[in-house]
């Protein structure tokens, strides 16, 4: 039996030491976003989310360009106000973010601005996020 356990213990270390790291990697806002690129999409129309961790990806259509929208973990979106109703396909949103430093149709979110007009973080610290002190409207 111990040694049935011990196989298995083995199996499962050589299955993870197998997969890449990046599945379990997580990056600074600085290693993939440049702060100094701000973006802002108006009328931005959502094609998907993908309410996912690390990283809630929220897909819209700008201009005929596809973006992915980089944002906080579901659970902190659902917390602040963000959640499947206020952002499905189809609905027209503004999105206040920071660009991708490899000019990837990627960036990182700050704010999203529902038809309603509410206003909603959904960045992390260091990008306007109310723990950091910024205003997320600021530019600057």
């Amino acid at each position: 039996m111990r040694r049935k356990q011990a196989l298995a213990a083995v199996g499962v270390c050589l299955l993870v030491a197998s997969m890449p790291a990046s599945l379990f990697a997580h990056h600074a806002f600085s290693a993939e976003f440049d702060a100094e690129s701000p973006v802002k999409f108006v009328d931005a129309t959502v094609t998907k989310v993908e309410w996912i961790n690390p990283h809630t990806w929220i897909h819209v259509e700008v201009k005929g360009v596809e973006w992915a929208i980089e944002a906080g973990t579901p659970n902190v979106l659902f917390r602040r106000g963000v959640n499947k109703e206020s952002l499905k396909p189809g609905a027209l949103i503004v999105v206040d973010g920071y660009r991708a430093k490899d000019g990837s149709h990627r960036a990182n979110g700050r704010s999203l601005t529902l038809s309603n007009g509410q206003t909603l973080f959904v960045g992390s610290s260091g990008t306007g996020a109310p723990s950091d002190g910024r205003d997320p409207t600021d530019r600057k």
